[in-house]
């Protein structure tokens, strides 16, 4: 009898290594998910600061909007950085880094932007 519960252990226990290894390919494909997420919400918000720097303007942007969407990022990063979730960090501490420069270059001055439009520009020439 005592053999029993020792067959019925290392059954479970080999159930358990096999949950194991589909847990974490699941994962690996979970986090590829994830990355590629990250990769396309913090992308976005590239042409828009681009667009700032070579138009000169930021008469179009809501100030508030993009302070929404700073903390919100912000907030987020805090998440990830708790919950120590890689492509939660990557992705917001990018984003909110991008939405900052968003924010800073709307409160420059005019003249100040023309200045970035033309190092950006000779920067294209080159």
């Amino acid at each position: 009898m005592s053999f029993l519960p020792t067959v019925c252990q290392l059954e479970m226990s080999v159930h358990a290594k096999i949950n194991k290894l589909d847990k974490f390919s699941c994962m690996d494909y979970i986090q590829i998910v994830g990355f590629a997420a990250a990769l396309f919400t913090t992308a976005a918000n590239i042409p828009q600061a681009y667009k700032i720097i070579k138009t000169r303007s930021t008469k179009d942007i809501s100030t508030m909007t993009y302070s929404m969407l700073f903390l919100g990022l912000v907030l987020w990063l805090i998440y990830g950085i708790a919950n120590n979730d890689l492509p939660i960090i990557i992705a917001n501490a990018v984003a909110a880094a991008i939405a900052g420069i968003i924010l800073v270059l709307k409160h420059i001055p005019r003249k100040v932007l023309s200045g970035l439009n033309e190092t950006l520009i000779n920067n294209d020439n080159k």
